[in-house]
């Protein structure tokens, strides 16, 4: 069976991943000439929550991305504030490692490959066109094209385009698979109703910092530098992060920076007049966005209507994965989403029963617990990831969250679940 996934992020590079071990032929479709998306300028793994869902993935056989994550990683077990035991992998290296394993596994990675339409036969998408006008036809078909840009939404919701990495410019804007095939997508918001969230975070050149920065961000992985008080830009500007678990009252009196071979700052935008007042950072240089001073990408503008076994409604054979799932904010909730589209979708163009993952894991549960909250209006106005806020705190009130490995695997083993996802249907 052929499975095209469309989007080489990180949902799409996991829905890959398990569609080949399923048994599928699979192609990935990537607008950009790089893979990871959002994942070429993020970084963090396993703060917080986020320990223990991967440690689930693993469990039940999603072991190789994250193999490939944690061998790409400058440090491990690190504290910042509010976040515990996290992991900062490599934006230089990534991309190429996880391209080289998809394709050591036999999957197809067509590069500046940007869907504009969807042939259908009913309900049924039968291909997707090309802006070349090539035709591609699949059994199943699985849409990670994400949730951020084009740049009419950044204009029109946010500060307009930055020049962040997603680079519609050059490449096109995204293009929703699900839009296309007619089906009705719903807007994420702020806490103050309005449209769209923006990506949470900035990249600084190291080399444009004061040296002490530079080596104290190399030694630990962390910097923290607090803001003088008459420079900080309050707390508002906080609230209309995409990333609300990086939203605390810590982020807006430091700049705070993570080592993901840039300095990651974790803000998302940071005027840079004001930047360069503050002591070590007097040459500051934006990396990504490039107009980091002014704005950044909005994200959470199309979100597929789907179940908890990933499948979108209104098309039969048409799943998801990542942001494009719902308001789950993260590159650990994308791979997993992305992980059960692409088992499902095998399971699917086989006529077996599709899974929903058990709400006794904490990688089910989020699933489910997010499509629930999404119905209500108060819950399209927040956001959800292991990693904080709203669904961190209910991980720990469910008693979900733990960095007991072995407890970890023995919780996967009671589902029956272990290795699923590594093996053929």
């Amino acid at each position: 069976m052929k499975v095209i996934v469309v989007g080489g992020g990180w949902a799409g590079s996991g829905a890959a991943i398990a569609a080949k071990n399923a048994g599928a032929e699979v192609t990935v479709l990537e607008r950009t000439d790089m893979l990871l998306g959002t994942g070429l300028v993020g970084g963090i793994m396993r703060n917080n929550g986020r320990f223990t869902a991967t440690e689930e993935a693993i469990a039940l056989g999603a072991d190789e991305i994250f193999d490939a994550i944690d061998n790409h990683c400058r440090h491990k077990n690190i504290n910042f504030p509010g976040h515990e035991h996290a992991s900062l992998y490599d934006i230089a290296t990534i991309e190429p490692a996880i391209k080289n394993l998809l394709q050591s596994k036999g999957i197809e990675v067509l590069t500046q490959a940007r869907v504009k339409d969807v042939e259908m036969d009913g309900d049924k998408i039968v291909s997707v066109i090309l802006t070349n006008d090539e035709k591609l036809s699949g059994d199943v078909f699985i849409d990670a094209t994400g949730s951020a840009g084009p740049m009419n939404n950044c204009g029109k919701y946010g500060n307009g385009c930055a020049m962040c990495v997603l680079r519609c410019p050059t490449f096109g804007g995204r293009v929703s698979l699900a839009g296309k095939a007619g089906v009705t997508e719903k807007i994420g918001k702020k806490a103050d109703g309005s449209y769209g969230a923006m990506s949470g975070s900035c990249k600084l050149f190291k080399e444009s910092l004061d040296q002490s920065i530079v080596d104290t961000l190399n030694a630990t992985g962390v910097a923290v530098i607090p803001i003088p008080e008459e420079l900080r830009k309050g707390e508002g500007i906080l609230a209309t992060k995409a990333c609300q678990q990086y939203a605390l009252k810590e982020f807006a009196e430091n700049i705070i920076l993570l080592d993901t071979g840039h300095a990651k700052l974790m803000t998302p935008y940071y005027p840079l007049d004001m930047l360069h007042k503050v002591p070590g950072f007097e040459n500051a240089r934006f990396e990504d966005p490039y107009s980091g001073g002014v704005g950044n990408s909005m994200r959470y503008m199309a979100l597929a209507p789907r179940d908890n076994a990933l499948h979108v409604d209104g098309v039969s054979n048409l799943f998801c994965g990542g942001e494009k799932a719902g308001l789950l904010v993260g590159h650990t909730e994308a791979i997993i989403t992305g992980t059960l589209a692409g088992y499902n979708a095998v399971r699917w163009a086989m006529g077996e029963d599709v899974l929903v993952l058990p709400t006794e894991l904490a990688v089910g549960d989020a699933i489910a617990y997010v499509k629930e909250a999404m119905e209500t209006e108060e819950g399209m106005g927040k956001k959800y990831t292991f990693s904080g806020s709203v669904y961190f705190n209910r991980m720990k009130e469910l008693g979900l969250y733990t960095t007991d490995v072995s407890a970890i695997k023995a919780r996967v083993e009671k589902t029956g679940l272990t290795g699923v996802f590594s093996g053929k249907i």
